[in-house]
């Protein structure tokens, strides 16, 4: 599989892509009319940053209970409910009056949900781009980021819009018809596909994988490359509200394009013996303009060095590029399920410690602070993986 043309012309590619779209803007949307919500009702930017990215802290809890589903359940019927549920969870948050103990209580469930969809959708990705060659998942997954960057500047933009027009709360509403979109979608478009492994979903089983995966020293430096150097970004991200209540939709959509630009450069301009060597740098320049956070730039300042540091975004395809070459295709759901959980789980929390910090100092502080931990892991990663580099790619561990 040669170009994003090929990738159109492969059967069943173009919905899920479309289905993954409008669950894209639908949460991009809500979770900005959520902080929004939060932040206008009780002022605190730790509130307001757990709300909108507190769901990602459940998903240590469904990757640990439920990730053998993405490979032992039909991948349409799953994404289809997943997607349902989230309407229906997006809807509840809309009621007035909702105590915020339960739009925790939702927020935490929605996480529970996210756990199992995204190991059901990239598995399926991965396994209808199968017969493209080594190339056809990162070029696939290539565009679906591009596509999420585009979705999230979108979904930003309407969010903030329908926000400042009417409110929150008819945001969510709007969100959770987009989230049933989706679902219709996922249900008309793909195929009804059998699970890509065998036997019932359970905990032991998930536990089992999980293990199988974990133990392999190659792959588990993979997964906290994956994890974490984002992960404390996304901490950083989460104080957009806070440091510049008028202008947040503005910083993410900034984000969301730097994110489109390192995927087009990774996926698609860089020869593969040069993308290999890319992690350690575009990691490294994730972390690194937040560092000048610390002297309070001006709105249109930072919206710069949002957009240069989300470049560094592209990043994680070519961790997940070498994730695959190092797991078997019937783990191929759950491992990049696993990546996808744990990411949102570092994400959540990272949200939460930022909130906190910036309780206690200021947004801007925080940022730093967060920037500063990013930079610190890529570096102390990049060492403990300096001898696996200088290795052959090694075979897959049974």
């Amino acid at each position: 599989m040669r170009s994003y043309r090929d990738l159109f012309r492969t059967p069943e590619f173009t919905p899920l892509f479309l289905s993954a779209a409008a669950q894209t803007v639908a949460q991009t949307a809500s979770g900005l009319a959520l902080g929004t919500l939060v932040y206008r009702s009780t002022g605190s930017p730790l509130l307001s940053a757990v709300s909108m990215f507190g769901s990602s802290l459940a998903q240590v809890l469904g990757a640990t209970l439920f990730l053998s589903g993405a490979d032992r359940l039909p991948p349409r019927a799953a994404l289809t409910g997943v997607s349902l549920a989230f309407a229906a969870l997006t809807a509840a948050l809309a009621l007035p009056g909702l105590p915020l103990t339960a739009v925790l209580a939702v927020v935490l469930v929605q996480g529970l949900v996210a756990s199992l969809g995204g190991g059901v959708r990239w598995g399926l990705l991965n396994e209808i781009l199968a017969t493209g060659g080594a190339d056809g998942y990162l070029l696939g997954r290539s565009v679906f980021n591009m596509m999420s960057g585009l979705m999230q500047i979108t979904g930003y933009a309407t969010g903030g819009a329908l926000v400042a027009a009417l409110s929150p709360r008819v945001s969510l509403l709007l969100a959770a018809a987009l989230y049933a979109t989706a679902a219709a979608v996922a249900r008309l478009g793909l195929t009804g596909r059998a699970p890509r492994s065998s036997g019932r979903p359970s905990v032991a089983a998930t536990w089992h994988a999980n293990a199988r995966l974990w133990r392999d020293r190659p792959r588990r430096l993979t997964y906290l490359g994956l994890w974490l150097p984002n992960g404390l970004v996304v901490g950083c991200e989460s104080l957009y509200v806070s440091y510049a209540p008028g202008a947040a939709g503005t910083l993410f959509a900034c984000a969301a394009l730097g994110m489109l630009a390192g995927d087009v450069t990774v996926g698609r301009l860089l020869p593969p013996a040069v993308r290999r060597r890319t992690a350690t740098p575009l990691l490294t320049l994730l972390a690194a303009p937040y560092l000048v956070f610390a002297l309070h730039p001006p709105v249109p300042v930072a919206a710069c060095l949002v957009t240069l540091a989300s470049a560094g975004f592209g990043a994680s395809l070519v961790q997940q590029e070498r994730l695959m070459r190092l797991t078997p295709p019937e783990l191929s759901g759950h491992a990049l399920g696993l990546h996808s959980a744990g990411m949102l789980t570092t994400q959540g929390v990272s949200a939460a410690l930022a909130g906190t910090a910036a309780q206690f100092a200021s947004p801007a502080a925080a940022m730093t602070a967060m920037a500063a931990a990013s930079a610190a892991v890529t570096l102390l990663l990049a060492v403990a993986g300096a001898s696996e580099r200088r290795r052959p790619e090694p075979a897959l561990q049974p």
